[in-house]
């Protein structure tokens, strides 16, 4: 997350480490910022209003609504996120929701080609935080 041309938060999936389903980069990334506003003295609720989230994959529906609460007014993804990202069943990123926070502008497709890459390097190794039964056997 980019505040004032300031890498404010940093994040990435935490769900199998954590156990918590909610640790998507998105949310860990916003518990930076939080962080870094508290740290500096400012609003996190004013400093997220002019931020922006870079993000390799489109955020999925349950971060899309937390980020219309947050106000963040720009998401900038590399990879659509077909089942379930903010613009696949609802576009929650852009239609009038009531009650559910701000309207934010996604823009998709940011290095694309590299992010798909990134996913690809990382569902190829063994993830040592995932459950037993969601570890690959060995071939």
């Amino acid at each position: 997350m980019v505040y004032n041309n300031e890498i404010v938060g940093r994040g990435r999936n935490e769900v199998n480490e954590t156990k918590n389903a909610t640790r998507h980069a998105e949310m860990v990334a916003s518990d930076h910022v939080i962080n870094w506003s508290k740290e500096n003295e400012k609003k996190s609720t004013e400093v997220f209003k002019d931020t922006v989230l870079y993000v390799t994959v489109e955020p999925c529906i349950m971060c899309a609504g937390a980020l219309r609460l947050l106000k963040i007014p720009l998401v900038v993804y590399g990879c659509r996120n077909k089942i379930c990202g903010c613009g696949s069943v609802l576009n929650i990123a852009g239609d009038d929701i009531p009650n559910t926070g701000t309207r934010f502008k996604c823009i998709g497709g940011y290095q694309g080609e590299k992010a798909v890459e990134l996913l690809k390097t990382f569902y190829k190794q063994e993830n040592p935080n995932a459950p037993r039964t969601k570890v690959r056997k060995k071939e």
